[in-house]
């Protein structure tokens, strides 16, 4: 299959179809077109091509053109269907008419150039034509299937962060060693809420995040969280009240031993010491 292939794309069978093959090419093309149906149907495809091509590139001739060519025409017509009748001949006029006949030089007709160039170009612009279709549809395909290829590696990335949350989540909520703590909101904040687990032997502290209930901060600020231990403040990081919604626990800093948690308000980034007039939720371990 590969060898008809290549065979094919020779060229040979546009060739063919112009007349500018030897004898030896046109019967070797014949026999393959016999033998091999894909032969055949490549003849006959080039064929239509040029047909289709010559109807719609075809010049229609100007009045004054016609007109001559018709009167050319009839004028021709006219003058060979004007017959006289034959003289008699002696034997001396049909040996002079010989002699005269061996003299004569015939003149061969001129020959008529082809119309191999107009095929040619036609064949080629159809294949030119053919090719661009061909590579732009193939172009397509390809930026297609980038794009399913790219948005499959997003959604496996994401499920397997979610996996990997969710992993995380059934971990604190097995894990007899945590101990949950509901932080409330203070006076000013009495609608805030904020719930965390603590595991004091894995120094391990988890918010919450899916359901906390805090006021939304904004790009100059960030919340942060306090442990209170022997009534001194222990930064345990910062977080922010809008997350990723793949996001619904958030590991904060590790303490062995805590007091009570708290949560103040503060310039993005966090602060040494908390400020206390901006606390949001507090509660007791």
């Amino acid at each position: 299959m590969e060898d008809l292939k290549a065979y094919i794309e020779t060229g040979i069978l546009e060739l063919y179809v112009l007349g500018d093959i030897t004898p030896d090419e046109k019967h070797q093309v014949e026999a393959m077109a016999l033998k091999h149906p894909e032969v055949k149907a490549e003849l006959d495809e080039i064929e239509l091509s040029m047909e289709r091509y010559a109807k719609e590139n075809a010049v229609e001739p100007s009045e004054n053109l016609r007109g001559r060519i018709l009167g050319s025409l009839l004028t021709n017509f006219g003058d060979d269907s004007n017959f006289t009748a034959a003289p008699l001949h002696t034997e001396a006029d049909t040996y002079e008419d010989e002699e005269q006949q061996d003299n004569k030089i015939v003149a061969m007709p001129a020959r008529k150039e082809g119309n191999f160039y107009k095929y040619a170009f036609a064949a080629s612009l159809a294949l030119l034509i053919a090719s661009a279709v061909a590579i732009f549809n193939l172009n397509n395909k390809l930026q297609d299937s980038n794009t399913q290829l790219l948005s499959l590696q997003q959604s496996k990335q994401q499920f397997a962060n979610q996996v990997n949350l969710m992993d995380k989540e059934l971990t604190v909520f097995r894990d007899t060693s945590y101990k949950l703590i509901r932080l409330k909101g203070t006076p000013k904040n009495e609608t805030s809420a904020l719930t965390l687990a603590f595991s004091p032997g894995k120094k391990k502290v988890v918010l919450d995040i899916a359901n906390m209930k805090m006021a939304e901060n904004d790009k100059a600020h960030q919340y942060q969280l306090w442990a209170l231990v022997g009534g001194k403040p222990v930064d345990l990081g910062v977080f922010d009240s809008v997350s990723d919604s793949t996001v619904s626990i958030k590991e904060m800093k590790s303490i062995a031993s805590a007091d009570a948690f708290a949560v103040t308000l503060e310039p993005r980034g966090g602060s040494v010491n908390p400020t206390l007039d901006q606390m949001v939720v507090l509660g007791k371990y």
